[in-house]
């Protein structure tokens, strides 16, 4: 288990003391070669040359005693003038709270990130991109970033009373929050793509720092905990900051642009080894039979955003389930199950009928090509913003197939126009009617699209999921 290591003034690291003394030697040398040929053209010619000999070798001791005294002053001060000039800048600039999500965010504004084609934007301390210097933070304050600081250090110059944390850390940046099973898991993400990036598999972190707009977070959802300790396969270790003293990184891995800058296939290649990954951790085995898992997946019982007639809901599905042959139907509230609950759902799953929320999310954890039909409720369409589409894309991110989404076209009314935002406080938790009709066909269509794609695979024998041995990184 790595040990923090609290650094003292006076304590100096084997590393800098020996480059201390190899630059002694590099200047005391040609000094002293100089005074010795001073010394021989000065000294007049003797008939007795020991005792201008031993006057000559005193001298080069004094001198080398002088400048070796001097040297070390010199290097003291300099070790001083470099702890320093260690200079702490806010983690949120606010000259960027205009573009926080764009570009050059405000959370660490004077780094760059590290971004190759298709993969994950990241930054490591040290790299080559610091120069070889560490990141050190200083601040917990949870209520504005501004007052949370960050520096870079020498690795032989910390700032005084700072304190060395050894081993991997993890530092997120997370615009939104991770509570949020979605929110979180888009800042998740781009931790686990580099940690099967370049074979870096046996790199896992000792400790994650959270940050939600700079301002300190110390804990996240269960569901998300969960999934990030059967993903690096042991349980999440959050840490807090110091108030005053700094606190450095031995080695640091930070993110703050989510799944941004990463291509359509690295980011099935991350779904499916978080889905591998989750399934060994629950111990859900492969479904060896064709049978077809239909799943009413809701949020909660009568909650925000359910349906105003649920069981006529279900009766629509579960009827056209079972005119198919080998279909089963599940109806599941995910505020009920446990993470592993709800991995074992996913698993029997090929059909995920669910309202818009971050139950959703799960849908990753399902067979890859497994299907999604989402609904909402009135006035989403024309004023909740790109965000409506958050499951299309993580239906194509995670290799499965969004079966389009019906938006209901009646609900509570609004006294300001259909396109005005202030109208979205209305809608935003609304319920959801249904359409006999239209989910019959809409079910019908489905199914029988899965029903040809499992023929097909089961006489391919070429499954197309992954399963508890093809995992990355195992």
């Amino acid at each position: 288990m790595a040990m923090n290591k609290p650094y003292h003034a006076k304590q100096h690291p084997k590393t800098s003391y020996s480059f201390s003394i190899y630059l002694i030697l590099i200047i005391t040398c040609p000094i002293l070669f100089i005074l010795f040929q001073i010394q021989f053209f000065q000294t007049p010619p003797s008939s007795s040359p020991l005792p201008s000999w031993a006057l000559f070798n005193q001298r080069q001791k004094v001198i080398i005693n002088i400048t070796f005294n001097n040297l070390t002053k010199e290097l003291m001060a300099t070790k001083k003038l470099l702890r320093e000039s260690v200079t702490f800048l806010p983690l949120k600039d606010l000259r960027y709270s205009s573009t926080a999500q764009q570009g050059h965010t405000w959370f660490m504004s004077s780094m760059y990130d590290t971004h190759e084609e298709g993969e994950v934007q990241y930054q490591r301390f040290p790299s080559n991109v610091s120069k070889g210097k560490v990141l050190c933070l200083k601040g917990n304050n949870t209520h504005d970033g501004a007052w949370n600081s960050y520096a870079l250090a020498w690795p032989e110059y910390f700032p005084y009373n700072s304190t060395l944390k050894k081993g991997l850390t993890f530092i997120s940046y997370n615009h939104y929050n991770y509570d949020n099973i979605w929110h979180g898991l888009s800042s998740m993400v781009p931790f686990v793509a580099w940690h099967i990036k370049n074979n870096q598999c046996s790199l896992t972190p000792t400790r994650w720092i959270l940050y939600h707009w700079g301002e300190v977070r110390v804990k996240m959802g269960p569901w998300l905990k969960s999934l990030m300790g059967a993903t690096f396969g042991e349980p999440l270790h959050i840490e807090n900051i110091s108030t005053n003293n700094a606190t450095c990184f031995e080695d640091a891995v930070v993110m703050r642009h989510n799944e941004g800058g990463m291509s359509r296939q690295k980011r099935i290649q991350v779904y499916d080894f978080l889905r591998c990954k989750a399934r060994i951790y629950c111990n859900v085995s492969k479904r060896e039979t064709p049978a077809i898992g239909m799943t009413m997946f809701m949020r909660v019982n009568n909650g925000p955003r359910s349906f105003k007639n649920e069981s006529a809901v279900i009766e629509i599905f579960d009827k056209e389930c079972k005119k198919m042959t080998g279909c089963h139907f599940i109806l599941a509230y995910s505020n009920n199950l446990t993470f592993c609950e709800q991995v074992r759902v996913m698993s029997l799953t090929d059909i995920l009928i669910s309202p818009h929320g971050a139950q959703l999310t799960n849908m990753f954890l399902m067979d890859k090509n497994s299907s999604v039909l989402e609904f909402f409720p009135k006035g989403w369409l024309k004023i909740a913003g790109v965000g409506q589409y958050v499951y299309h894309w993580i239906a194509s991110w995670s290799g499965m197939k969004h079966q389009g989404a019906w938006r209901d076209p009646d609900g509570d009314s609004c006294p300001y126009s259909d396109d005005d935002k202030r109208c979205m406080s209305i809608y935003k938790n609304g319920k959801i009617g249904y359409s006999k009709t239209y989910f019959s066909e809409w079910a019908r269509r489905v199914l029988n699209e899965v029903r040809i794609r499992k023929k097909e695979e089961l006489t391919s024998k070429n499954s197309s999921h992954l399963t508890s041995t093809g995992c990355y990184c195992s």
